[in-house]
């Protein structure tokens, strides 16, 4: 392969999480036995070992049951966190669609957090203000951007989170269970907006539990199973495969 084409490297990867083997029933607690030592932690590991790489203008899928290290994958991937072992490499910006709102300050309106959300995901003010209005119309707040988004229904924030990531066309874009937000329009809202960037060339990760969904936006697909890579391979061969299974 090709490795100017190859936008996202993904070798050897490996996840793990230090999960607390006790129970520990109040603060004082917990401070107490950190301080002494006596913290007893088992090993969780979410992924392990995981190897593929991503041509640019590729969109893949990534299928499995829930707790198979999906979510994990993309958040390595959108350098949320640090991989335990391995080495991933990415050559491009990257829009990571995967806790819609998750940078937002409830206590902010909707404009404030348009501004902070933009920042974190590094838009410049001058970038912000040309897109300002172009995203409150595609999340259909403008009644609302003054208002607190603390007030604001789960739908709502979901509108506003996309809004922001989409407005820009990066190169890579990472989508964790969008299209399951929200109502009918605005799902058919989000999946228009992808397929405007991926005509335009932009590189796909998508997580869904619709292998439908999959299927009409993505040519290949993952298949990850308790932290393992499974397969990968063209959609329809692994979907089968992967709903064979009784998933």
């Amino acid at each position: 392969m090709n490795e100017n084409n190859v936008i996202i490297s993904v070798d050897k990867v490996s996840m793990m999480f230090n999960i607390c083997g006790e129970r520990i029933d109040s603060l004082k607690e917990y401070i107490i036995k950190l301080l002494k030592g006596n913290l007893m932690y088992e090993e969780f590991w979410a992924l392990k070992d995981i190897s593929f790489e991503v041509k640019r203008g590729e969109k893949i899928g990534i299928v499995g049951l829930n707790g198979s290290g999906k979510s994990t994958l993309l958040k390595l991937i959108s350098g949320v966190m640090k991989p335990t072992k391995g080495k991933i490499k990415v050559n491009g910006s990257i829009a990571p669609l995967i806790e819609l709102g998750a940078g937002f300050d409830a206590n902010l309106s909707a404009e404030e957090n348009i501004y902070l959300n933009g920042a974190i995901l590094g838009y410049t003010d001058q970038q912000i203000k040309e897109r300002y209005d172009e995203i409150i119309k595609f999340a259909e707040l403008e009644r609302f951007e003054k208002v607190a988004i603390k007030n604001f229904s789960s739908g709502m924030i979901a509108r506003l989170g996309f809004a922001i990531a989409t407005s820009n066309i990066p190169d890579i874009l990472v989508v964790d269970e969008i299209l399951s937000v929200g109502d009918f329009e605005f799902q058919q809202k989000c999946y228009d907006r992808m397929k405007k960037m991926t005509d335009l060339g932009t590189t796909v990760l998508f997580v869904s539990h619709s292998p439908n969904q999959v299927k009409e936006i993505c040519e290949k697909v993952i298949w990850i199973q308790n932290g393992h890579m499974v397969e990968i391979g063209d959609s329809k061969y692994i979907l089968e495969k992967y709903m064979s299974k009784g998933n």
